[in-house]
This record gives C-alpha cells, structure tokens and sequence, in this order.
C-alpha cells in the first residue's frame, strides 16, 4: 500500500524523488509509475500497473460510445505517462502536468492505499485540513445513523 505523505522538492528539470516506498509498489513491470490528472482532485494521480488495470476493468465495464466511458478514456488513457525511475529514483513529470496543477517549488506526494497523488504542497495542506474536517463529520454522521437503526431494531 501507498502510505504516509512525503514532501519533496521538484528540480529545475521537473524531476522528483519517489519514495522508496513508492517505487518498490509502483516498479513492476517497466521500472517507473503511470501518472495521469486525478479525477477527484487537481492534482496528478499516480500508481503502479495494479493501478493502470483497475481503471481499465473500471472503463471497460461501459459500452464503447458511453459518454462516461468516453470521459474516463480521455482522462486515463489520454492523460496518461509512463514515468520511469532514474538511477537516483527520481521521475521527470511532463511540463504540462506541472503547468495544469501548479506545481513549481515543492510538492507533497500522497499515499492513498492503492494510489498515491502528487500536489503543490500547499495545495495539499489546505486540501488535508478539508478532509479531515470532512472525515469527522462523516464519521460522526455514521455513527449517528448506526446508533438510530439500532434503535429501531430494539
């Protein structure tokens, strides 16, 4: 699994350092990550094969002319880098990923289980604190809704 957050700083050549731990997930089978823009977020999403062959099983559960297949084709397959490892670890992210979600200086890469996401870091500092005031209210409101059908089954 992607874990944990790591903030690193993007080289004048566009290159960041992965984690270790990122590249020993994401390495197979041709030494690098599949980067893409995110759906859910601005921010570029990334991920090994594993990841790659989810969201292709995911498109190919729509018929070819769907307009959400069509939607997550352009998104995934047109959006998509095969970013390989240098001796040092580093990838070079494309310019126009760089120039489309700001990333000039520092960036934080994301760990999210079976993915991770790479942001200006400030971007993902501001983005985290929604999230975790999002995650509390859901949790709390699921908590809430568990307590009341319990309460209605008693």
């Amino acid at each position: 699994m992607f874990l944990s957050t790591f903030e690193k700083q993007l080289d004048n050549k566009r290159r960041i350092v992965v984690p270790a731990e990122f590249r020993a997930l994401a390495a197979a089978p041709f030494g690098g990550v599949f980067c893409f823009p995110a759906i859910e977020a601005d921010c570029i999403e990334g991920g090994g094969q594993a990841l790659f062959q989810r969201y292709q099983s995911l498109i190919e559960e729509f018929a070819t002319g769907d307009p959400l297949r069509s939607a997550l084709e352009t998104v995934v397959y047109g959006g998509a880098n095969q970013l390989g490892f240098d001796s040092a670890g580093r990838i070079t992210l494309p310019e126009a990923l760089c120039e489309q979600f700001g990333l000039t200086d520092w960036v934080a890469l994301v760990g999210l289980g079976d993915r991770f996401q790479i942001w200006p870091r400030d971007a993902f500092r501001a983005h985290r604190e929604a999230q975790r005031q999002a995650a509390r209210e859901g949790l709390a409101a699921h908590r809430s809704a568990q307590r009341l059908q319990k309460t209605e089954a008693a």
